[in-house]
């Protein structure tokens, strides 16, 4: 085999790449000596066809499966030769073949830039720290004391803040019609939840009455010729029942599955916090990113910028492909230099995520989402991509995870109404700002990216051009 540099323009090599054709016929020759212990043919003892009945018989199918697995492994021998980080898969040109010919054929590689990390030492960054207020915390168990209130029979007439049980058969112009019957129907009079205004008629109901409400249907009511339609509900109260003064001790936050008072306070503390800090932690992500984006000028390889544009817009019109052309470019261009220089971080940080982690956090997503385990098990069953895509997310938050460890991290306590105008302010620049600094699902993908040229090493992958051994197996 002949491997020659043909041509070598930034980040593009394109190598020559000949095989004798004495080593092509070699692997003939052992091709045709397995199959004739493998054919039957009629006429033909088995193991007995001669080579040159099944070269007749299927000449044209061996040749080029024989070309095939020698553009594989040749490919794979010269890039590994002239050590050639691919980016993404090779092309394959075939330039001279055919049976007592010498196999010419080029190889175009785009391969993966040299990486000059800059130190941690160069990066800054603010961690914001937000104090929930006792206040704060006050006020939200009052909402859950208010949100798990229960109630007691009553023997008197209803008023605002009781619990109304009833059975209902509602028509419209003495016509029944779908979902005019109802059982064991609860409304809490005041809250208004049912139908607008319905709830305030069944003040002054008691247990066993029997009363008719009559009311209009809504304007989006599901069944369009029902829309803004009076109907008359038919209700048969079958209990009244009044709240409980809810005293907030150890045993109600016992029933809210606490140890006690002080434990549910911290609870209630805890999620406050975590829903400051998803959004805050997003502010340290993008400081982050733009500064990796700012320390680091690389070439980028063509045929990853094309992929991602490619995924980007493949489901869009081409007219708004061509309109918004630029603008699709320098986000593709942005995506793979991140994930390039993540990932390489990654690399020299030795990071992996390993397969037990992307189980757990399934595992962390099903448990979070319960009445809907089965739906969450089954995307990923359905969706192997997904799976990939978690693994690029986890790999994506080691890397950032270890820049908070060894950057100038500086630390800032913050109050709720500070944390606010902050994220306030941070959503109202996101907009503007290049897709990769805001986006966390393009993220995903980026390290979704990154992953898979870690875990698969671009060198050993290459693209078979298909029509060509099409072409050559009809030769």
């Amino acid at each position: 085999m002949k491997i020659e540099v043909q041509n070598k323009k930034g980040l593009t090599t394109v190598l020559s790449v000949t095989v004798d054709k004495k080593t092509i016929q070699e692997q003939l020759d052992k091709k045709l000596s397995k199959l004739q212990s493998e054919v039957n043919l009629k006429g033909f003892r088995p193991g007995k066809v001669p080579p040159s009945v099944i070269k007749s018989q299927f000449g044209k199918a061996i040749y080029g499966e024989v070309i095939d697995k020698i553009l594989q492994e040749t490919s794979n021998k010269a890039i590994a030769e002239k050590k050639i980080k691919a980016a993404g898969q090779p092309k394959i040109d075939l330039k001279t073949f055919g049976e007592g010919k010498d196999l010419n054929y080029t190889l175009s590689i785009d391969s993966l830039p040299e990486l000059n990390l800059a130190s941690f030492e160069k990066y800054k960054a603010t961690e914001y720290l937000v104090k929930i207020e006792s206040k704060l915390v006050d006020q939200k168990i009052n909402e859950i004391s208010k949100n798990n209130k229960t109630f007691s029979d009553k023997n008197n007439k209803s008023t605002i803040g009781d619990l109304v049980i009833f059975d209902y058969n509602a028509t419209v112009s003495s016509k029944k019609f779908e979902g005019s019957e109802g059982k064991n129907t609860r409304l809490v009079i005041g809250e208004d939840l049912f139908l607008k205004g319905f709830d305030a008629k069944l003040i002054g109901v008691k247990k066993n009455d029997i009363k008719t409400i009559e009311v209009k249907l809504p304007e989006n009511y599901p069944n369009k010729d029902l829309a803004n339609k009076i109907a008359n509900f038919e209700c048969t109260i079958t209990n009244v029942q009044v709240a409980n003064e809810t005293k907030i001790d150890d045993t109600f936050a016992k029933s809210m599955g606490a140890k006690d008072l002080n434990d549910l306070r911290s609870l209630v503390e805890k999620q406050l916090s975590g829903q400051y800090k998803q959004s805050l932690d997003s502010i340290i992500k993008k400081e982050i990113l733009d500064q990796i984006d700012k320390l680091h000028k690389t070439e980028l390889p063509k045929n990853l910028v094309e992929q991602e544009i490619h995924m980007m817009t493949h489901h869009l019109k081409k007219e708004d492909v061509e309109k918004n052309k630029a603008k699709n470019l320098k986000i593709a261009e942005s995506r793979i230099k991140l994930g390039l220089i993540l990932n390489e971080y990654g690399e020299k940080n030795t990071l992996k995520v390993s397969e037990d982690e992307v189980k757990a956090e399934i595992q962390k997503q099903i448990k979070g989402m319960p009445g809907q385990e089965k739906m969450v098990i089954e995307h990923y069953q359905k969706n192997p991509s997904a799976a990939q895509s978690l693994k690029g997310a986890l790999y994506e938050e080691k890397i950032l995870t270890l820049f908070k460890s060894k950057i100038n991290l500086s630390t800032k306590n913050i109050s709720i109404k500070e944390a606010e105008k902050i994220i306030t302010e941070f959503n109202k620049l996101a907009p503007g700002l290049p897709k990769h600094e805001h986006d966390h699902d393009h993220d995903k993908e980026t390290s979704n990216k990154t992953v898979a040229k870690k875990e698969k090493k671009a060198n050993k992958t290459l693209s078979k051009d298909k029509e060509k051994i099409k072409k050559v197996s009809k030769k």
